[in-house]
């Protein structure tokens, strides 16, 4: 037979068919196992739809969706397949001796639930410039043993130096990163020394994966994600700084907060100097802890006595002041709240609360004109509480009351007094807890004269060298304060 030349080239016609068939199959199979889709995401509540909308039927935000591409992927799965996942019975589980990273910053500490513990991931959120970076660094200089590393991705390290240096003790030796890919963040912490790392801050983290811009909700949950997983891998704690939104919550999903072990918030107003860590979330504390600082020149400085602070410039000759007994977590503390009872050029008279929940305050001005009598219909009233403090216990109703009816009446309210009492719609003063706790305080400031609910007092163990006006109704409480 003749040699033929394209003979060796020559392919049987099955042979094609079969190879564009397993091309074919074999290109819808990474199709089907990596599929894109655009999408539009709510960036408030991560709420996704398939076209753009101006309000989210969600949360009600307007103006929130951002389109982005995500992948959709479907892992291989076999029905009856056997698992690789490893079942463990309870008591083959190694306890774990609970023993947490003291910082030896006593309100960072109370707050935390006693300290830091180990592989725990943590959010820190807090307005701009209100002192989140300095905590952070200074937290770094208290657990320098623990070798902290500082990863930023806002600032440069000369920016991170010369605040270094304004502060305190930070040592030379604070290992820095500035970096926002999340795989190279993630595997310098779980291949360096240091013990505990610190992300500042989350909004600037992104991940190659996700094909939208940093700070959006697919980034930011993912992110978070790699944190969680490395800290848990490691046994490392992680602190992730946030930015917090318009509204004052901590930006990104709710599932962010979900995903953390703890959330801190760092509050407070913009014209004082105290800073107050509050903590929203905490699976290894309370979450009614308050840490008190004060920012100076230096750093943030802890407040260890705040009643004292919050009352330097009371004036005791004034009318429509009072102070209230409040309880923050296990924390008593004296604060004096200020009302303003004026006529009012108005047909509707204002109400405005600064510190103090707008609505029950509302309901106080109710309660003072059905049981006793009193006209506000024709005032504006105006409340604050002294020192930027926001008051959440209903102890400190009884306070509002005797300073709404100091400044409507024009009488002061008689010096060394203090107000512990909720007070309810039929006009009686209810217990409340914790009453060893702000009667101590108030005796320790030198308050002489104390008005608290009839049954706290009935229920009295120890004596107090203060006097103790026992009340049942708001009506007789203000009828021996002004009388």
């Amino acid at each position: 037979m003749a040699y033929n030349p394209c003979a060796a080239n020559i392919v049987p016609f099955h042979s094609i068919v079969s190879i564009i068939i397993r091309t074919d199959e074999a290109e819808n199979e990474y199709r089907m196992t990596m599929k894109t889709k655009s999408v539009y995401i709510c960036q408030s509540c991560a709420f996704q739809s398939p076209k753009w909308a101006g309000k989210c039927p969600s949360c009600g935000a307007w103006g929130t969706f951002v389109e982005e591409v995500v992948r959709d992927e479907k892992r291989k799965s076999s029905a009856g397949a056997a698992g690789t996942a490893k079942i463990t019975t309870l008591n083959e589980v190694e306890s774990s001796n609970g023993d947490k990273l003291i910082t030896g910053i006593a309100e960072l500490d109370r707050v935390l639930g006693g300290g830091i513990t180990r592989g725990s991931l943590i959010l820190v959120g807090g307005d701009p410039g209100i002192g989140k970076s300095t905590l952070m660094l200074q937290i770094c200089a208290a657990i320098s043993k623990h070798a902290p590393i500082y990863i930023t991705g806002e600032e440069s390290l000369q920016q991170i130096k010369m605040r270094a240096a304004r502060l305190t003790n930070v040592p030379d030796n604070l290992m820095l990163l500035a970096e926002t890919d999340i795989y190279e963040v993630t595997k310098a912490i779980a291949g360096s020394e240091a013990g505990v790392a610190i992300v500042d801050s989350i909004q600037t983290m992104q991940s190659a994966e996700i094909d939208s811009t940093p700070g959006s909700i697919s980034q930011v949950r993912e992110c978070a994600a790699r944190l969680m997983e490395v800290a848990k891998r490691t046994h490392k704690p992680v602190f992730m700084v946030g930015h917090v939104n318009k509204e004052g919550s901590i930006a990104g999903p709710k599932v962010l907060e979900h995903t953390v072990d703890t959330v801190l918030q760092f509050e407070g107003e913009g014209v004082y100097s105290y800073r107050i860590l509050r903590a929203l979330k905490n699976r290894y504390g309370s979450t009614n802890e308050i840490g008190i600082f004060e920012m100076g020149e230096t750093g943030l400085r802890e407040v260890h006595n705040p009643s004292e602070i919050f009352l330097t410039q009371r004036s005791v000759e004034e009318s429509g002041t009072a102070v209230c007994a409040s309880i923050e977590g296990t924390r008593p503390l004296l604060v004096e709240v200020q009302a303003l009872v004026t006529p009012t050029s108005y047909n509707v008279p204002q109400r405005s609360s600064t510190g103090f929940e707008y609505k029950r305050l509302q309901m106080i001005i109710a309660i003072l004109e059905k049981r006793l009598g009193l006209n506000f219909a024709h005032n504006d009233v105006f409340v604050n509480v002294a020192g930027g403090v926001s008051l959440n216990d209903p102890a400190v109703d009884l306070g509002i009351a005797a300073a709404l009816v100091s400044s409507l009446r024009d009488i002061p309210v008689a010096q060394g007094t203090v107000f512990i009492g909720e007070v309810g719609l039929t006009g009686e003063v209810r217990t409340v807890t914790a009453i060893e706790q702000r009667l101590g305080e108030s005796q320790k400031l030198g308050f002489k004269r104390a008005v608290l609910p009839q049954a706290n007092v009935k229920k009295m163990i120890r004596g107090y060298d203060i006097e103790l006006c026992g009340v049942e109704r708001i009506s007789l409480a203000l009828a021996q304060i002004f009388s």
